[in-house]
């Protein structure tokens, strides 16, 4: 089941509220003992994390279903770049040694099936409470917890504490597979920055013949630091008006010292400016999960 995204915390006596966990997420498989952890690309990832190996013997029950988030925790935080790290090893003895340095923690936080019954048809709350009456707490294995109605101040809390952001979700709902639904809502801090769009990928599909993503970078000493691609966020009179734009400014190399290798990429002169909303920023300085807000004709400096 996927969410829909807020445009700001809210309270409701409707809605439960918990913490929006930074990691994979990930459904869990039980029966008989036997461990699948299965990912949204329906990809069997057991073998990536041998210390969870243990956690049927945390389930009081026979079998069942759970979803739930991997995540790799830093000082009781997500950590994002370590659970990164997880997962782009494919060398079994590798694999062996970061679970042991970098262990991961199962957090559960639904559940569609126990003791050989789907449950789900049944709401939201009641779902939860199956799930806490089964589920046995260890390092490798916890209950996302939730409050009710208080959805603004959980979500200033969370911020605070660093976390993405939270989820909100209707208390009466049921669990929908493999559905967008706006029973579940995420909502998550934004940061805002100003670049330049220093190059553009051709569009295709729907945007044949505009841009598919525009590359931007920040002023950087006397030279540029590239933050990545912008893919979403455009109107179609956006599209048609950067592609104009962009067309004037081509150049035929890259204004960066060490520039990205990406197929089809056009090069641009770094005039024209745009404001982007954007998670946070990885360890490489790069945006994650990028939106187009605006040109931005007349603020050139970094903002905030």
């Amino acid at each position: 089941m996927l969410a829909y995204a807020a445009p700001a915390p809210f309270d409701s006596a409707r809605h439960l509220f918990e913490i929006k966990w930074d990691g994979t997420r990930c459904l869990l498989f039980h029966k008989g003992g036997d461990l699948r952890l299965q990912n949204r690309r329906l990809e069997n990832i057991t073998h990536r994390y041998p210390e969870l190996a243990g956690l049927p013997r945390q389930l009081q029950a026979r079998n069942a279903i759970l979803d739930g988030e991997l995540v790799v925790l830093s000082d009781g935080l997500p950590d994002f770049s370590k659970l990164q790290q997880r997962e782009q090893v494919a060398d079994p003895t590798k694999i062996d040694l970061l679970s042991q340095t970098i262990p991961a923690t199962y957090v559960a936080f639904d559940i569609l099936w126990l003791n050989g019954v789907e449950v789900t048809a049944q709401p939201l709350l009641a779902r939860k409470e199956m799930l806490t009456g089964i589920l046995r707490q260890t390092p490798y294995l916890i209950e996302s917890r939730f409050v009710r109605e208080q959805g603004r101040a959980f979500f200033q809390e969370a911020v605070s504490r660093g976390l993405e952001g939270v989820m909100a979700k209707s208390l009466t709902g049921p669990y929908l597979i493999g559905r967008r639904s706006r029973l579940w809502l995420k909502i998550k801090p934004r940061q805002e920055m100003v670049c330049a769009v220093i190059g553009f990928t051709p569009g295709s599909g729907a945007r044949q013949g505009t841009l598919g993503a525009l590359l931007v970078a920040t002023p950087e000493g006397r030279g540029w630091r590239y933050r990545g691609r912008v893919g979403s966020g455009f109107r179609e009179t956006d599209l048609k008006e950067l592609a104009a734009r962009l067309k004037g400014l081509a150049m035929p190399r890259a204004p960066l010292a060490h520039p990205p290798v990406i197929r089809g990429v056009q090069w641009v002169s770094p005039e024209l400016w745009i404001r982007v909303s954007f998670q946070e920023e990885t360890n490489r300085g790069h945006f994650r999960a990028p939106v187009f807000e605006r040109v931005a004709e007349h603020d050139r400096r970094l903002p905030d």
